[in-house]
């Protein structure tokens, strides 16, 4: 390969520079960017994030100029060499599980150790009694024992009551068979499984006395402790390429009649007593399904930041490109126009931006939520439950608590929030024009490796199914009179029944309050429309299904700007430090999410009488519109505020310092190997490769 002739590496790019482009843009903005940073993120999680990028930094295994240039054999290899430096970062420097996470989004890509440190040793914590702790979880904690959480099969993914997996109790060596009757019943997608675990959580149909309990944890060891090779009856390996994802050995699992002891199956909410063999069953079928609460919610938590990564890169770049001139512009104004400032761009990046504070404040919720769960599942634990539920989706019987508020609004919140930050990635990638198609943009392989969340843990679609079950079962008990300040969600249904005869009169254009009102009224409406359909018209469940994704994304929309209100409206010292004016444009934030997405659900917020169609025209006419002219010239600021340093994005459209251009042309020229590579292009010669230093200097390396 030829050197980078000297002339090139002094060409500049045309026109002002990307460095002096942004710094306008900064300039023009009164947005307290440190005071923002610090009310999303607090000052001590920033000096926390920053410690801990430059202990990675330091280190050569983090070198991140070849991440897009690997192929998956050596992005595995190279994940798996920074998990093990990750771990041995983690005990030299006393790292705490929020210096862990923080080290995990900074590294931004699945690790081989990813399963074993969120799922299964959850699962081992929340699940486990207290022996079970001593035998696995303190060896878990240690390393020792390398876990993945198998639930999902080759046959079945979003319906764990239709594992095929079984776990057959043996009354008479103590012992339970754990056997996969079927290829279907291959466990599969399990991150962690393919080749680096030893043992696993098992979700396997319990059989006691030949009567099904329904799916229940086991840890099973899966391979030898010394040589790493699978244990005897049992075939496990990793599946395969997938679109994203690569740098984790998601993997395949089949079991044929192999025995663990009865200490195996997870005791803590329902057991096996072994002298017996009665069965316990928990006190609600769903603790069993505890992590993935627990995993959903964080996923909602962390929608926000998800999504911020590609409008950070996107709003950056289309500030630095230029493309074409304004056509009105006075001719002063010479040149090509920043793509930022034109409409069509700013209607799709910025109500983005808005979105990644209003998922940001939910997620808190959220996660503040399952706190609240966890403590009522610790006095739930070793309850005796009564009848198990049936198969069916819907529940019937009146009543709510606080598991299955929590239970659904994970699911909706789940369900809406990845969709979103999904379907935001790509239109940031579409912002940035054809650049946005280069990995060196950073948007596409984090999109890629991202995209699986809208289906694991639930899909997105089926999800919808249990918040539309649990609204149905709250409308049943709000119809009987329940104390309309059970939850939220009672209260919005019983206003809405106490006005519906007089009908709304929400001032959604001039009053914030009115805004949030106006998307409680739309769920509700949609709430006892399914409810009429259902029990009035007795209508089948699955013609409801669309009608069902709808009411569960009017709910969680609620939700999201209920959140994102309330934070604006609480007051604390970190707030308060942000200074009126940008509190003032965090509440145009708060108004652009809201107004935009009333305007792209019009329909529903007509039908339902919440708002007229002369409020929709203004909506979409003045409000969104003005509010977009308002907060361009805080957008970069805005984006700056979520404090994604360069190493973080790796993205050369992103570059803080808008050196775009150099930075793009630099990968391709001096950090790609295959311009080390010289090639016989002639079809009658049997070389492919004349010389291949990539080959050679990574086998120095």
């Amino acid at each position: 390969m030829s050197t980078i002739p000297q002339w090139v590496k002094n060409l500049k790019p045309a026109g002002p520079q990307g460095t002096e482009l942004l710094q306008q843009e900064r300039n023009k903005s009164s947005v307290d960017v440190e005071q923002l940073s610090n009310f999303l993120f607090t000052k001590d999680g920033l000096a926390r994030k920053q410690r801990v990028l430059e202990i990675l930094q330091n280190d050569k295994v983090f070198d991140k100029s070849q991440n897009y240039f690997a192929g998956r054999v050596d992005r595995f290899e190279t994940a798996l060499a920074r998990a093990k430096k990750l771990r041995q970062l983690h005990i030299k420097h006393n790292f705490s599980q929020d210096d862990k996470m923080v080290a995990n989004e900074l590294i931004s890509e699945p690790g081989p150790y990813g399963l074993h440190e969120s799922m299964f040793l959850i699962t081992l914590r929340d699940q486990g009694t207290p022996e079970q702790h001593e035998v696995f979880l303190r060896k878990a904690e240690q390393y020792k024992f390398i876990g993945c959480y198998a639930q999902t099969e080759l046959g079945h993914g979003s319906n764990v009551r239709g594992l095929e997996t079984t776990a057959t109790w043996n009354s008479d060596d103590k012992t339970f068979t754990i056997h996969s009757p079927t290829l279907t019943s291959s466990k599969w997608w399990i991150g962690s499984l393919g080749r680096t675990a030893n043992h696993a959580v098992v979700m396997a149909q319990l059989i006691v006395d030949g009567k099904p309990m329904g799916p229940h944890p086991f840890v099973v060891q899966i391979r030898d402790m010394e040589s790493h090779q699978p244990l005897e009856n049992i075939h496990v390996g990793d599946i395969g390429p997938k679109f994203g994802y690569n740098t984790m050995d998601n993997g395949y699992l089949l079991f044929n009649k192999v025995k663990v002891p009865h200490i195996s199956m997870l005791a803590r909410f329902s057991s096996v007593d072994p002298k017996t063999g009665k069965y316990a069953r928990p006190a609600s079928p769903s603790l069993v399904y505890g992590t993935l609460t627990w995993v959903r919610s964080t996923i909602v938590m962390q929608a926000g930041g998800v999504l911020a990564r590609g409008v950070t890169i996107a709003t950056r770049y289309c500030a630095v490109r230029r493309q074409f001139q304004d056509r009105d512009a006075p001719e002063w104004q010479k040149g090509e126009n920043q793509v930022m400032n034109y409409t069509t761009v700013q209607v799709r990046l910025l109500p983005l931006l808005a979105t990644t504070f209003a998922l940001h404040f939910t997620g808190k919720a959220m996660m503040a939520l399952y706190a609240a769960s966890q403590s009522k599942m610790s006095q739930d634990a070793g309850k005796a439950g009564g009848p198990q539920r049936g198969a069916g989706p819907e529940e019937t019987n009146a009543g709510s608590d606080l598991l299955a508020d929590l239970h659904a609004t994970s699911c909706g919140l789940k369900s809406l929030a990845s969709y979103t930050a999904v379907e935001g990635l790509e239109i940031c990638r579409r912002a940035c024009g054809g650049h946005g198609y280069s990995s060196f943009s950073g948007i596409g392989p984090w999109y890629a490796d991202y995209l699986p969340t809208a289906t694991w843990e639930g899909d997105n679609y089926m999800l919808t199914q249990q918040v539309a079950r649990y609204l149905l079962k709250t409308a049943r008990s709000v119809l009987k009179g329940v104390d309309p300040n059970t939850n939220d969600t009672t209260l919005i249904l019983s206003t809405f029944l106490a006005r519906q005869d007089t009908g709304a009169a929400f001032d959604v254009l001039g009053n914030d309050s009115d805004i949030v009102a106006a998307f409680a009224w739309r769920a509700s409406f949609l709430t006892f429309e399914a409810l009429k359909h259902r029990d009035e018209q007795k209508k089948p469940w699955n013609s409801l299904l669309v009608d069902f994704y709808r009411l569960s994304r009017a709910h969680s929309q609620y939700m999201i700007v209920k959140n994102f209100y309330e934070t604006l409206q609480s007051s604390s010292p970190a707030q308060e430090g942000m200074g009126t004016e940008t509190l003032d444009i965090m509440h145009k934030l708060f108004r652009l999410y809201a107004l935009h997405t009333l305007e792209q659900e019009a329909s529903e917020f007509y039908t339902s009488s919440a708002v007229t169609v002369r409020q929709i025209q203004l909506a979409r006419a003045n409000a969104v519109m003005k509010l977009l002219e308002e907060i361009r010239p805080h957008a970069v600021r805005l984006a700056d505020a979520w404090a994604f340093p360069d190493w973080q994005l790796d993205s050369s459209l992103g570059r803080y310092d808008g050196k775009v251009y150099e930075d793009m042309f630099y990968r391709a020229s001096e950090q790609n190997p295959l311009n080390r590579v010289t090639i016989d292009p002639y079809p009658d010669s049997p070389t492919l490769f004349k010389a291949n230093e990539a080959a050679a200097l990574k086998s120095r390396l």
